[in-house]
């Protein structure tokens, strides 16, 4: 199970002011409470009422999909839909943001919400990657879809600690510099100017140990 919480609504109208086109994803997955296409329509209509005072006018896509973390099904449901989308809005969880970061590298993917509590999926056929620690305060929409604190084993918020050897991290030879990935993902949508943003350090009070559904 996932717990998550929806970030206040001016920041979500803080990561789409630049644009005008907008695919706004649900997930009718394992998010508590539900984040569907319901959800992603009311989030539509409360965003466009926002920027309608301050001269912005939104196109929004609004759509959903089964399991945003599930790569192929994500892929094959939304990449038919893109067609304009200058960004995308993430109703899932971390994980499923990341994933759509992955499926559209060119687009930046913002959260809706930030995520405090994951569950573990047992598996016989492959190892689970850890990749949203569900800190309680997504750093997703200022690092490119690439999680920081789960993807560097030194969980390092503002930037590379100068031991990666081939884009490889020091700790972990055969893992991906994830700051090399959050570099590189940046470069691709022109934004590199974000690494210049000081992030402090991770507040541990945000993170699910009294979430009430």
């Amino acid at each position: 199970m996932i717990v998550t919480t929806l970030k206040p609504l001016d920041e979500v109208l803080g990561f789409i002011l630049p644009y005008s086109d907008i695919l706004v994803v649900g997930c009718d997955g394992c998010n508590q409470p539900p984040r569907g296409l319901r959800e992603a329509s009311t989030l539509g209509q409360l965003l466009d009422l926002a920027g309608k005072p301050r001269g912005k006018v939104f196109n929004f896509k609004i759509t959903t999909v089964g399991k945003q973390c599930d790569d192929y099904m994500a892929a094959s449901v939304l990449k038919p839909q893109t067609g304009n989308a200058e960004a995308v809005l993430s109703l899932a969880c971390g994980l499923g943001v990341q994933t759509l970061a992955k499926i559209f590298p060119e687009l930046p993917v913002f959260p809706v919400q930030n995520t405090h509590f994951m569950g573990a999926e047992d598996r016989d056929d492959g190892i689970l990657e850890m990749r949203c620690v569900g800190c309680g305060d997504c750093l997703l929409a200022v690092t490119g879809g690439i999680c920081p604190l789960a993807c560097c084993p030194k969980g390092l918020l503002n930037g590379a600690c100068g031991g990666a050897k081939d884009d490889k991290c020091e700790l972990s030879p055969e893992k991906d510099c994830a700051w090399v990935l959050i570099y590189n993902s940046l470069k691709r949508q022109g934004k590199l100017d974000l690494l210049k943003g000081y992030r402090p350090p991770r507040d541990y009070q945000l993170t699910g140990w009294k979430i009430t559904a």
